[in-house]
């Protein structure tokens, strides 16, 4: 398996944002992670699912807003793509009568793909370490930028 990262600018070992459109045609799956900010929101739109092979998964993990649900559901109706899953919607939780639920070819699942078995310990311990670092006055971690709407990578 080959597997291109992509990130809102280019480093060693990911590609810039911009590259995206010419790895969809030989893409078997797209895997959208994205944090929602305004550059983000509505990425996963008709004209990325267009270039995708007609076998191509599609799946979301990241935020709801990053997909235009509609285009997907052309996307999966007309065939143009091989499937896709969500974990995640534009409107939560997703409504018992949604149209999604009946979408050929879509996975559904209940915004569930961060649980793992520990996370909250993790996250505890995570707290714990950054208030020992507030009431030592040393740098806290994972601080997000609050310009860019998520945590930046160095």
């Amino acid at each position: 398996m080959v597997v291109d990262l992509v990130g809102r600018t280019a480093r060693p070992g990911v590609r810039g944002g911009d590259e995206l459109p010419e790895l969809l045609p030989s893409a078997d799956w797209v895997v959208c992670a994205a944090p929602l900010t305004d550059a983000t929101r509505g990425m996963f739109d008709r004209t990325i699912f267009d270039r995708m092979k007609s076998t191509a998964r599609f799946i979301n993990v990241g935020r709801g807003p990053l997909v235009v649900e509609k285009d997907l559901t052309a996307a999966l109706v007309a065939r143009r793509i091989g499937g896709a899953a969500l974990d995640v919607f534009e409107h939560e939780p997703l409504a018992s009568d949604d149209p999604l639920w009946d979408v050929p070819g879509l996975f559904i699942s209940p915004h569930m793909s961060g649980d793992t078995v520990g996370w909250r310990d993790h996250l505890a311990d995570q707290f714990q370490d950054n208030y020992e670092r507030w009431c030592a006055g040393e740098p806290l971690l994972n601080i997000v930028d609050k310009r860019l709407g998520y945590v930046p990578v160095d």
